[in-house]
């Protein structure tokens, strides 16, 4: 498969990801967050307007896939995220996507370069086994709500909202979780969701006790196995960038697990009070 290719599966399955947060969200939750979705530009935007985690949820991802990115798609998406009142918006293009006068167009909306994430994918068959001493498996129904719990609090931002969202998130079609056990305490969490012949790994975290055990590539391993078994062909996730090569425990477990790092992927920031006025595509 081309450079191309999985450049594009990678970015659609991410969006889709992103999407999901508000088909599966119950709607006093949807209420309380001030979350809405929409689809632009063939990718996905979500606006959280009473995000816990300060703006992180606030996303515009998949485009430049189906449609180029141009200033007046820029323009839109900035439109739908001021209009719903996010507090601020992430938009995050793959590098090849990106026009050759993005330069301008950033500038002209105020988008600020933030930090770059570091996309990996791999065919589930090349994904390296992976053990630990604690079990691992996947999460069934009645501990879903114990799952999203554990997540938000390895996380440090145990909000009883964001707890709901990713229970529910986890119940949808498509999604799986999966954990690791320390006797009958939940020590590790991690997700996959399923989408065609790809799959996405996100929500990976270890509770600080246990880490340094191996947990979370016993869980990229873990996941692997279901999504060959469920007929997909290729994996695909994304870890933060450190400053410092190497320092990302996250990053060194995908390369470990036989991972392809395909490119880096900027963070281009927008907050309300630096941008232009806009209008929205007719």
């Amino acid at each position: 498969m081309s450079p191309a290719d999985l450049t594009r599966i990678a970015e659609l399955v991410e969006a889709e990801v992103n999407y999901q947060l508000d088909a599966a969200v119950p709607e006093p939750t949807r209420r309380a967050l001030g979350i809405t979705t929409g689809r632009i530009g063939g990718g996905t935007t979500v606006s959280v307007r009473n995000d816990p985690t300060g703006g992180m949820f606030n996303k515009s991802l998949g485009l430049g896939v189906s449609e180029s990115v141009t200033d007046r798609l820029i323009s839109e998406v900035l439109d739908f995220h001021r209009a719903h009142g996010s507090p601020m918006a992430h938009i995050q293009i793959a590098p090849e996507l990106l026009p050759s006068d993005w330069a301008e167009i950033s500038a002209a909306h105020g988008l600020e370069p933030g930090g770059e994430l570091v996309r990996f994918a791999a065919e589930v068959d090349d994904v390296t086994p992976a053990s630990t001493d604690l079990r691992v498996g996947q999460v069934g129904a009645q501990e879903t709500d114990e799952w999203a719990t554990r997540l938000w609090e390895f996380f440090g931002v145990p909000d009883q909202h964001l707890i709901e969202v990713f229970a529910a998130v986890a119940r949808t079609d498509g999604f799986q979780a999966f954990a690791a056990w320390d006797g009958d305490q939940m020590v590790g969490v991690a997700n996959l969701f399923l989408h065609g012949k790809s799959a996405h790994l996100n929500s990976g975290a270890t509770r600080e006790s246990h880490r340094r055990r191996g947990v979370q590539s016993a869980l990229i391993a873990a996941r692997a196995e279901y999504a060959a078994a469920a007929g997909c062909r290729w994996l695909v996730s994304e870890v933060g960038k450190p400053e410092v090569e190497g320092m990302n425990p996250s990053l060194n477990n995908m390369a470990r697990a036989g991972f392809t790092r395909l490119y880096d992927r900027r963070n281009w920031i927008w907050r309300p009070e630096t941008t232009r006025v806009t209008t929205s595509r007719s």
